[in-house]
């Protein structure tokens, strides 16, 4: 099937590691031209998928919350490639804390990662998009957005915000043809989950056993038996930023293995 991306200009932030390189290598498969940021230059260099038939990759190392990281990457992605087709507000993290153990900025990073950001790079792509008449705005947010679970409440109200924030741009863009949606992921099997020190880790010391225990107990709660592979995500990713869901908008599509609505 041609999704029809072939040399869409796309950036994506969180592109150094887990769904967000699962979807700069989906891209790049397609023949998009690519701008790809994250914090880490080595692993966000390490990391870039190559060009497809000559397509560009471009690199650029930044923090999203940055309050002109939007002005920064946006600015970057019309200068290098020309101007900008496709967005993936990728970029996140958490861990687990409990609701009353959470601090004041516990809240604010959660709150610039999963709603300022976004809307910082929306709201200076969306106009951009709207006067080429063609966009698509994918923003990653989570099974906790819409269901909250005990992890950490901070990342999922924000991540619930952001389901809103998305909403309120595909009213506003959507009959310009720039088209916003959000997909909503439950447990991956990226670092996040399965790193040193990552979630896994951290709920196996909370119930004090050992990290396979923990997994194991986590896919056990998800219908399909099993974490979601980043790889599988970025597919739904893609197809969203793609031509062929042109009749998609202010959609919030789950990726979870069926988990939505369930204590993770």
């Amino acid at each position: 099937m041609d999704l029809g991306l072939t040399r869409r200009r796309c950036l994506v932030t969180g592109a150094s590691r887990g769904i967000g390189r699962a979807v700069a290598h989906a891209l790049a498969d397609e023949g998009a031209e690519l701008l790809l940021t994250a914090r880490d230059p080595d692993a966000l260099a390490a990391n870039a998928p190559s060009g497809r038939d000559g397509a560009r990759v471009e690199l650029l190392a930044t923090d999203v919350t940055a309050p002109d990281a939007g002005e920064l990457l946006v600015g970057a992605c019309v200068e290098r490639l020309g101007g900008i087709d496709v967005l993936v507000n990728n970029a996140g993290t958490s861990r687990r804390v409990a609701l009353d153990e959470l601090r004041e900025d516990d809240w604010e990073l959660q709150w610039q990662l999963n709603v300022r950001a976004p809307d910082r790079l929306m709201r200076l792509a969306a106009p951009r998009m709207a006067i080429d008449g063609w966009g698509r705005i994918v923003n990653v947010s989570s099974s906790a957005g819409k269901r909250p679970s005990s992890q950490n409440a901070a990342y999922a109200v924000t991540k619930s915000a952001q389901l809103a924030l998305s909403r309120a741009y595909a009213d506003a863009y959507a009959a310009q043809g720039v088209l916003v949606n959000a997909v909503a992921p439950g447990p991956t099997g990226t670092g996040l989950w399965l790193g040193e020190g990552g979630l896994a880790d951290q709920q196996a010391r909370e119930h004090g056993h050992d990290r396979v225990a923990a997994l194991t107990a986590v896919a056990a709660r998800v219908p399909l038996g099993r974490l979601a592979d980043p790889e599988e995500v970025a597919d739904v990713i893609v197809f969203l930023c793609s031509e062929r869901a042109s009749a998609v908008a202010g959609a919030a599509w789950s990726a979870d293995g069926g988990a939505a609505g369930m204590f993770i």
